[in-house]
């Protein structure tokens, strides 16, 4: 999972053999995470196993490719909350953008250039640094506790970043921001991934709960995260006239019973192809699928163990 540069850059932090157990189990289920996420199938208009999706660029090879190069970073990242966990939220931010910097660069020499997990990075790094934070104060890192740190770490964000876009807007995001009013990866991020937290993880874990086998609890969970996710690469692809039919057919498969219904697959399948038609994808979203196995699967992978007690 590790690259040579990433592990370098491990050793140059100095860490405990507790430490590094630690960052390597809070990177390996980052990694898990994002697995999860592009293993996923059928996923409208999104790289998969059934197809390539609304992408001529990228497949399932491009992708493991992808985290196989930056599994290494997220232990990075997860270093550097545990290594600065006494330091206030509002100086992490700033710790963590040079990791992400070189997960992006490792990224885009194992895809020739494609932009595989760019929010990806974003999500995880944010969400292993809280994990290594909140490991090393002795607090669970289920996902109200993450949520919240991460909340924090990103606090002012938006502003900070798109607040000028009202005068020269140059990315994509800010262009959105001055024309939509919408924030992006950045705003739910700092809004501690409310969509994730809020649509997608109850559904999660509720129908886990009921036994609903994982795979098609997380694809309902997707529904629910395309049916209320103002996901701007929709916009970017197909303006707010895509975004509002991808939102408007999740929440009609939604109450039709999504894919817990008999022919739900099927249904799912059919709004794939027409994301396809329409060159959508709703890469967003993909993200916080990402985001919701991660939060789901923290407290357990995790615990609350003290970090000298990890085997």
């Amino acid at each position: 999972m590790h690259t040579t540069d990433a592990r370098w850059s491990l050793d140059a932090l100095r860490p405990s053999a507790a430490e590094r157990r630690l960052a390597e189990r809070i990177g390996d289920l980052a990694a898990a995470a994002l697995s999860a996420e592009v293993l996923l199938t059928p996923k409208p208009g999104l790289v998969d196993r059934r197809n390539n999706g609304a992408h001529r660029d990228m497949n399932l090879d491009t992708f493991f490719a992808s985290i196989h190069a930056i599994g290494g970073y997220f232990e990075q990242f997860a270093l550097t909350g545990l290594r600065n966990a006494a330091e206030p939220t509002g100086r992490v931010l700033p710790l963590l953008r040079p990791v992400g910097v070189l997960a992006e660069a490792a990224m885009c020499r194992a895809t020739g250039n494609v932009n595989t997990h760019k929010g990806g990075i974003f999500a995880m790094g944010l969400l292993c640094a809280a994990a290594g934070r909140l490991c090393a104060q002795g607090i669970t890192p289920d996902a109200p506790a993450l949520c919240a740190e991460v909340a924090c770490i990103c606090a002012g964000l938006v502003t900070a970043e798109l607040g000028a876009a009202t005068r020269e807007a140059r990315t994509a995001g800010e262009r959105f921001y001055a024309r939509y009013g919408m924030t992006g990866a950045r705003g739910e991020a700092e809004s501690g991934f409310a969509t994730a937290r809020l649509y997608a993880l109850p559904v999660y874990q509720s129908l886990c709960d009921r036994g609903v086998e994982a795979d098609r609890a997380l694809l309902q969970a997707m529904l629910h995260l395309l049916a209320n996710n103002d996901d701007t690469n929709l916009v970017s692809r197909g303006g707010p006239e895509g975004l509002a039919f991808v939102q408007h057919q999740a929440r009609a498969l939604i109450a039709r019973g999504g894919v817990l219904a008999q022919d739900g697959l099927d249904q799912l399948a059919a709004l794939d192809d027409a994301l396809i038609a329409r060159h959508l994808s709703p890469g967003g979203s993909a993200d916080l699928i990402a985001v919701t196995v991660f939060l789901a699967e923290a407290p357990v992978t995790l615990g609350s163990q003290p970090i000298d007690q990890l085997a």
